[in-house]
């Protein structure tokens, strides 16, 4: 064999078939046509299983079978490393005979000037070919890149499974939601109604009643007869305006409270610390698992919470007393934590990183939480790493740590509101939200 026509060991290197589908990456290669991007995104086999009645591809040059675009032309391997050879030690052929010698597969070493004109009449590009110093560094991002793969390859084989215990965590977290967690309201019974508001152009009329049983802090019954709604509700009167809805939101809002306390006695972890740090978490952060629960009967294209029977969006939370300074941001975060589309497992470990928050004012067994909550994080990181291996969710963990901290803004601000809506109409209240919010 011509030493000549021998393939560049290197280029053999490259153009193995587990690396067709990088081929685009070849800065000697081009592709000028649809043709030969698609060509290039599948191996020879593939072409056979796609299309059994198609064509061989075939080089321009010799006739040989070719394997993709090389310097502009669909050519064989052997070809591509002739004419690189060729252009880059300079070489200069004199053709013995006519300077018409056929070039074929088996006749193409028989005149290499003839073969090298060839080459160039088909429309082989010299500006095409890289240095040698270019090519190593192209061979050394393939590598690279090839090693990510394996690397990414070897990861998800690794977190192929949650470990038993991480499953055990989740299948308790799922089982406390779903027990604890009415997303219906079909148990919310015996509360003031919302108030019919009827509008006109000079003033409103508000038909409301009261009045329910009511519940103290953690759960223990207890029942103070709240004031009725407001009856004749004018423009001018700002403050009844804005707080036709307290009476019902109270109720609601004592009814939320409740289901987050039983959610989280129903972990064991959180049974297990001392009743000062569990009141302690819970007040922190109630009304923050609270919005991830109700998250997940928000609707996207509506921007209403759908709660069964009861329908409700941040015109409630003005009539409530509300202010749009809050309202407004809390509308957004439930929009984009629902456009990530979480499963339930994400939303219940959500809730529990929330929960376990070591920095809550009054935990006294800060390093112990702080555990329990890495214990949370890493669950989830693991979670979404597993079954959440799309492009697009590469960052979903660090999004979602950006929800939760983005929430905790959003509690304070919370907190301020309800504190001058006690300050306002102090009786509406009802024990067990001054108890969260004091």
């Amino acid at each position: 064999m011509n030493p000549q026509d021998q393939e560049d060991p290197g280029t053999q290197a490259d153009w193995s078939a587990a690396m067709f589908p990088m081929y685009e990456e070849d800065s000697n290669s081009s592709c000028g046509s649809l043709g030969a991007s698609a060509l290039s995104m599948k191996t020879p086999k593939d072409e056979e299983i796609d299309d059994p009645d198609a064509e061989e591809k075939v080089c321009t040059v010799c006739g040989d079978k070719a394997n993709g675009y090389h310097f502009h032309v669909l050519t064989c391997e052997g070809c591509k490393g002739f004419f690189r050879r060729s252009m880059t030690k300079g070489l200069t052929f004199t053709c013995p005979f006519t300077r018409n010698c056929p070039v074929t597969k088996a006749k193409r070493r028989r005149c290499q000037a003839c073969r090298l004109q060839k080459c160039l009449e088909v429309g082989m590009r010299r500006d095409m070919i890289m240095s040698e110093d270019a090519l190593t560094a192209r061979r050394e991002l393939r590598m690279r890149k090839k090693q990510e793969r394996l690397q990414r390859v070897q990861r998800a084989a690794e977190v192929g499974s949650l470990s038993e215990e991480q499953t055990r965590l989740i299948q308790i977290l799922i089982d406390a939601h779903r027990k604890h967690f009415d997303s219906h309201l079909e148990h919310f019974v015996d509360y003031r109604p919302q108030p019919i508001i009827k509008v006109d152009w000079d003033s409103y009329n508000v038909q409301g009643s009261s009045s329910s049983p009511d519940c103290s802090p953690w759960g223990t019954e207890h029942s103070p007869t709240a004031p009725h709604a407001p009856t004749n509700v004018t423009e001018g009167n700002v403050i009844e305006d804005n707080m036709v809805e307290l009476p019902h939101f109270a109720d609601l809002s004592t009814y939320m409270i409740q289901q987050v306390i039983q959610f989280a006695k129903e972990i064991p972890v959180f049974r297990s610390l001392s009743i000062d740090d569990q009141i302690s978490l819970l007040k922190g952060a109630t009304m923050e698992v609270s919005h991830l629960q109700f998250n997940t009967v928000f609707n996207l294209d509506t921007k209403i919470w759908e709660c069964g029977r009861l329908k409700l969006s941040i015109k409630h939370g003005e009539l409530t007393g509300f202010q749009r300074v809050f309202l407004e941001p809390l509308q957004k975060f439930h929009i984009t934590l629902r456009q990530l589309k979480l499963h339930e497992a994400e939303y219940v470990l959500m809730q529990a990183l929330a929960l376990f928050s070591p920095d809550r004012p009054g935990v006294i067994e800060h390093n112990h939480i702080d555990k329990i909550q890495e214990t949370m994080a890493m669950t989830l990181k693991c979670y979404i790493d597993y079954h959440h291996q799309l492009q697009g969710s590469r960052f979903l963990f660090a999004k979602l740590l950006s929800m939760l901290a983005e929430l905790r803004t959003l509690n304070e601000e919370n907190a301020k509101q309800m504190v001058h809506i006690q300050n306002v109409m102090e009786d509406a209240m009802t024990p067990l939200m001054k108890e969260i919010f004091s």
